[in-house]
């Protein structure tokens, strides 16, 4: 049956990083889903199974034929749909047959794939794609047909094990539908990361990467969600427990040093009154003071064993997920506009885009914008980033200088905040010590998430319309949550882009629009 085996598996980048130590797991058949949080080195992985990255040490067994879809494709290339698809090369020799040309290297080219156009045209279909031609460049598709794309390259291959990192990024919810479809009739094996809770709930079980191990988890993510919560509180009572019995050690360490006290100044007082001789007085007082020791050395040693499980106990919590913010200065009144446009239009070279659309946005308005890969909707976000008010985050999270710390580019956006203003308010987006000076270049996605938004949420003046297109693009589960609980906070309007429909629902979108055609109509 295909699987995939890690044995003893270590990795570290050039600059000695360790990313993996030891690592053992065995991927089953099946339909797997790994997770783990953002910089745990998911991706690393993948590519380790793959071939693209070689192990510091240990071994890695593919059993079968693979494929494997990056999170990365290219979009901005004149490369055609027929070399992405790897066949340009055999329709160029059917071609050559079909004018007449039977030259031997044609019949070796083709070898057993007369059929391959049918084939990849039952794939494209299958897909979404069956109005693609072979001959259109990677330039004119939209970011989720790219995707649709390497996923039909990688099923052209019959892959028996097929790796995918973040398939579901830039699809709109058709094309989801289709990529549930295809997992759902896999008879392989598939190791799929992913943030997309809707597709983690469909895979045969949750593998978790975290601390240096991978956890398989029967089930979908819900199941492993209940599971998690379980741990949770199992890992929160023990770390209450653990604290209960370092307050009750440390309690009576200090009770028993004020008896010794009480005990040291009764003898001394009793041995003055007793008029015994000063040797036989010192004798007992030594005496006293060694079984004092004693009593004093066994209580601290059952102090530091309690704090010894505390430490234990607080390094199986797991990390906290939520972001807890007060941001009174984004309130918009009720009513108040934030943006008015009539008859906006875009262009894409000599395609028209859209043309006409009236929109007008009032706070605290949430409104999610929807629509199919291609409409156009990143373009209308671009559009609505006007004013001085305005924060935009793109999928690239670039609006921070990635040369400067967080810390720096926090400074930029907030001066008039004190520098320990500053701190705390970094400590509230879980950054922490040294790591408020790390540039944000060097950061995760789910990172440079967070840091981004500390700095827009705080920025002076604070925004009152937030445009983000795919913010949960990249990100892991728990750094959803985290963005879920900042938005949950925010107080002006914003408009997202989104197919992630638990995302949607869980920060209270109040309308939806739907762009399709060039026109923008209610959802």
């Amino acid at each position: 049956m295909s699987c995939i085996v890690c044995t003893a598996l270590s990795f570290a980048w050039p600059d000695d990083t360790p990313v993996f130590d030891d690592l053992s797991f065995t991927v089953p058949a099946g339909r797997t889903g790994l997770v783990a949080p953002n910089g745990a080195g998911k991706s690393t992985l993948l590519r380790l199974i793959a071939g693209d990255l070689r192990p510091t040490s240990g071994t890695v067994t593919v059993r079968g034929q693979l494929g494997y879809l990056p999170q990365h494709l290219p979009t901005a290339t004149d490369l055609t749909v027929a070399q992405v698809l790897g066949i340009d090369h055999v329709l160029t020799a059917l071609h050559a047959i079909e004018s007449g040309d039977a030259s031997e290297e044609h019949f070796t080219t083709i070898g057993n794939d007369w059929d391959i156009e049918e084939r990849t045209r039952a794939h494209l279909d299958r897909l979404g794609l069956g109005d693609l031609a072979l001959t259109r460049t990677l330039d004119t598709l939209s970011g989720g047909q790219v995707v649709s794309l390497g996923l039909a390259a990688q099923l052209l291959g019959q892959p028996d094990v097929l790796l995918l990192d973040e398939p579901t990024n830039n699809l709109d919810r058709a094309a989801r539908t289709r990529l549930h479809a295809v997992l759902d009739a896999w008879n392989g094996c598939v190791l799929v990361v992913s943030h997309d809770r809707e597709l983690l709930d469909r895979v045969d079980r949750i593998a978790e990467l975290d601390r240096g191990e991978l956890r398989l988890h029967g089930g979908g993510f819900t199941d492993y969600e209940q599971a998690v919560q379980v741990e949770r509180e199992a890992a929160e009572r023990a770390v209450r427990n653990a604290e209960q019995e370092v307050r009750r050690e440390k309690a009576q360490q200090q009770q028993a040093r004020e008896r010794a006290a009480r005990r040291a100044s009764n003898a001394a007082r009793n041995l003055g009154d007793a008029g015994l001789p000063k040797i036989f007085a010192g004798t007992m007082k030594r005496n006293a003071e060694k079984t004092a020791a004693k009593s004093a050395e066994t209580h601290a040693d059952r102090v530091a064993e309690a704090q010894s499980k505390l430490d234990e106990a607080g390094r199986n919590l797991p990390d906290e997920q939520v972001i807890t913010l007060v941001l009174p200065a984004t309130t918009v009144p009720a009513g108040r506009t934030v943006f008015h446009g009539e008859g906006l239009v875009a262009h894409h070279g000599t395609r028209t885009i859209f043309e006409g659309l009236n929109l007008t946005i009032r706070g605290p308005e949430r409104i999610a914008l929807t629509g199919g890969n291609g409409a156009g909707k990143s373009t209308l976000l671009r559009l609505l980033d006007t004013g001085d008010r305005v924060a935009y985050l793109s999928q690239r999270l670039d609006l921070l200088d990635p040369d400067r710390s967080i810390l720096d580019n926090l400074a930029t956006s907030a001066p008039g905040l004190s520098a320990e203003r500053r701190l705390h308010l970094l400590a509230q987006f879980l950054f922490r010590g040294d790591r408020v000076h790390l540039p944000v270049g060097a950061l995760s996605g789910g990172e440079r998430l967070r840091a981004t938004l500390a700095c827009v949420l705080f920025a002076e003046p604070a925004p009152h319309l937030l445009l983000l297109d795919e913010p949960t693009n990249n990100l892991d589960l728990v750094s959803v949550g985290r963005l879920e609980s900042a938005l949950n906070a925010y107080r002006g309007a914003f408009v997202v882009v989104s197919h992630d429909e638990r995302f949607l629902d869980n920060i209270g979108v109040t309308r939806r629009l739907h762009l399709a055609d060039g026109t923008l109509t209610p959802a």
